[in-house]
């Protein structure tokens, strides 16, 4: 296909963001098909009378967003789950942004978007999983189909346990593991748990997700803003809280990027022993680090004490809501009960299927993969952000998909947002994360995700960026 009767205002800039636009308006209208296969970047840029890297740009970003997929030896071709719209356009779905990030406001789609939370989608292991889940339906016996175990099923539960021990120093055994449909599911269901049992309170990091604040505010707990330093969580602000159960994220914290500290992690467990307490462990970014030596879980200090909620949302992808909870085994027990009785379990097929991956190897390889590809584009932000903002601080660099920006004094961190999203870089702004009380001696700062651009494009949204920020001084 050469005619594809994308029309370009070249005095309005922004090719490759218009090039995109025009695919995905002819997705829309059926114009364009599932499987339709679309010319190589040099014959478009050809045709277009562009540069093949806007064509290449514009590819990239498409297949980000789900609307193309590429195949060595197959070429581009439009994706099979891309569809016309049918009657009024649909709302468009929040996004996360990490455990907290706000949802990105409606409109056209940033051409550099670097929101926290949000993985290389396009990176996704189809032929793997394709793989798995035909080899789980092959050998899964008929009986299997009928209403699953609240738990999870048992394969899946032993190989995550196996899993989460090797990897993540777990003291995890099947009975302790619980399937949920992700971290947040998991989180909810222990919130609740939590009230039944008299809970009056929970203590949350300062700052934190903005996007779990209402779900945990909406169970009727009181919530408790815990300060983050250097080091992780304030053990001894905690501790005059008053509350008896902790949310932390000790592998990487959300959003500052801060390991809980090795005294942190000591006094937190004498912590949760003193009062009888519970620690909920969000082992949140803890399959990516780089610069780092593996920091095990706490949950296998003290397995009694420690909840271990993971998912692979940003391993492989949020759409499978697979998730798990390790838990003591009285609590265990209770989130068994409490899916029983709330929804009956996960979806059998899905959980068989990655049983499957994790014990064939795909698994570890898709995340040794994942991390050699993290790691290069952690690399080029940060070696942008350094040339193009230069007074920032960076932190969190040492793991996870995000850093975290604090901008150089004076910054007014709305309207560098503001600024970004005009030059099609979005990102987001970490005032919202912190309490009212710290946010107002809080730098201004940035949380930027890198996962879902490749290394010349995050370059240019470092540039991008740069600019917002200087020009904003300059004014």
């Amino acid at each position: 296909m050469t005619d594809l009767h994308l029309s370009l205002d070249r005095s309005a800039g922004r090719l490759a963001a218009q090039i995109a636009a025009g695919f995905r308006a002819a997705v829309r209208s059926g114009r364009l098909t599932a499987g339709t296969r679309l010319p190589s970047s040099r014959d478009l840029a050809r045709d277009l009378d562009v540069s093949r890297g806007v064509v290449v740009t514009a590819y990239e970003q498409l297949t980000a967003e789900g609307f193309l997929i590429a195949r060595r030896g197959d070429g581009t071709r439009i994706a099979p789950l891309a569809r016309p719209d049918e009657g009024a356009a649909p709302e468009r779905p929040a996004t996360a942004h990490g455990p907290g990030a706000p949802a990105r406001p409606d409109g056209p789609a940033p051409v550099y978007d670097l929101t926290p939370g949000r993985p290389d989608l396009s990176a996704f292991p189809r032929e793997r999983w394709i793989t798995a889940a035909r080899t789980a339906l092959r050998t899964l016996p008929y009986d299997a189909l009928g209403y699953p175990d609240p738990g999870g099923v048992a394969v899946l539960r032993a190989g995550l346990a196996a899993y989460l021990g090797r990897v993540r120093a777990a003291h995890a055994d099947p009975g302790r593991v619980v399937i949920m449909n992700g971290v947040a599911h998991g989180l909810s269901a222990l919130l609740a748990l939590l009230r039944g049992a008299g809970h009056g309170a929970l203590a949350v990091e300062d700052p934190t997700s903005v996007r779990q604040l209402p779900m945990m505010e909406g169970a009727g707990l009181r919530l408790a803003r815990v300060p983050v330093d250097g080091e992780g969580l304030d053990v001894a602000a905690l501790a005059r809280s008053g509350a008896r159960a902790v949310l932390v994220t000790p592998a990487h914290q959300y959003p500052t990027g801060v390991v809980l500290s090795a005294a942190r992690r000591a006094a937190l467990i004498a912590w949760a022993r003193r009062v009888d307490g519970l620690v909920l462990e969000d082992d949140y970014d803890a399959e990516f680090r780089y610069d780092r030596d593996p920091v095990g879980c706490l949950q296998g200090v003290d397995p009694d004490r420690v909840v271990l909620l993971g998912s692979v949302s940003k391993s492989l992808a949020p759409a499978l809501r697979l998730g798990w909870a390790v838990a003591p085994p009285a609590v265990a027990a209770r989130l068994r009960e409490h899916r029983a009785g709330t929804d009956l379990g996960a979806p059998v097929l899905e959980q068989h299927a990655l049983a499957e991956f994790i014990a064939a190897g795909g698994y570890d390889r898709h995340l040794r993969t994942m991390r050699r590809r993290y790691r290069a584009r952690r690399d080029a932000l940060a070696a942008a952000l350094e040339l193009h903002l230069p007074d920032a601080r960076v932190h969190g660099v040492s793991a996870g998909i995000h850093l975290y920006v604090e901008l150089p004094a004076g910054c007014d961190e709305d309207a560098v947002v503001a600024r970004a999203a005009r030059a099609g870089v979005a990102v987001a702004g970490a005032r919202s994360m912190w309490s009212a009380e710290r946010a107002r001696s809080a730098p201004p700062a940035l949380v930027l995700g890198y996962a879902g651009l490749g290394e010349t494009r995050l370059v240019k949204a470092a540039e991008l960026l740069g600019q917002a920020v200087t020009h904003g001084a300059d004014g």
